[in-house]
């Protein structure tokens, strides 16, 4: 007669909610994508990148900058070129970070020539970032970061081996360095991800001798401590 069923006990009406669109499937579905990492950071990080992919798979999308015209991996270098950069890289395939793992300091304590400022050998010579520079610097980059909304990691330099390595790097500011990052991330409530401490006690084995780069094994240990950094300090992956 063209009543309508009103119970809502009824099994016309319970049938009916059963079939209605189901809130949390739209939710788990959205949690479901993969997260998307900005990995930053100078050559050591193009070292580790592989590992991080290999590890995190099908749970993250990994993106580091690139040359357009190459596509290889682009080198973030120090703070000088991160303030000037930081922009473009943030908007690298559409932005939308959901994690930022990022490192600066081992090209800004490398000796440059005062006049050219080209890589020195000569100890006598400036860093490239002198710590106050640096400071200044790294928080600027970092405070760009963190308007995007993303989980942020510092990642502390990793040590640089006693013996020659060219352009010369000091290790003692290599510690001098890290403790002004790590105060930088401090203030900003960043957490930091201590590379430096991870890698020390093993450093003989994963390091090449006089250099400031790691064996591909080294590579793929620093990958692990990455991702287990990403996921103890994010909720990008939980």
């Amino acid at each position: 007669m063209g009543s309508r069923v009103r119970n809502p006990n009824h099994p016309l009406v319970l049938l009916s909610l059963l079939l209605l669109p189901f809130p949390s499937c739209a939710i788990s579905a959205k949690l479901a994508q993969p997260a998307r990492i900005l990995l930053l950071g100078d050559s050591i990080s193009i070292g580790y990148l592989k590992g991080v992919r290999e590890i995190l798979g099908e749970e993250a999308v990994i993106v580091r900058p690139y040359i357009l015209e190459t596509g290889k991996n682009e080198n973030c270098e120090g703070t000088t070129k991160g303030v000037k950069a930081v922009n473009r890289w943030l908007n690298l395939d559409g932005g939308n970070w959901d994690v930022i793992h990022f490192n600066f300091g081992l090209h800004d304590i490398k000796r440059v020539h005062p006049k050219t400022r080209k890589d020195s050998n000569n100890s006598n010579h400036p860093q490239q970032a002198p710590l106050k520079l640096y400071i200044t610097q790294l928080r600027e980059i970092t405070e760009s970061l963190k308007i995007t909304g993303a989980n942020l990691v510092f990642a502390t330099t990793t040590p640089v081996p006693a013996g020659k390595v060219q352009p010369h790097r000091d290790p003692v500011d290599v510690i001098r360095y890290n403790l002004a990052a790590k105060q930088v991330m401090a203030e900003l409530q960043i957490p930091v991800n201590d590379l430096h401490a991870f890698v020390l006690p093993k450093l003989m084995e994963i390091q090449i001798p006089k250099n400031v780069h790691f064996t591909k094994e080294g590579s793929q240990i620093l990958a692990g401590q990455v991702c287990r950094s990403i996921r103890h300090n994010t909720s990008a992956l939980n």
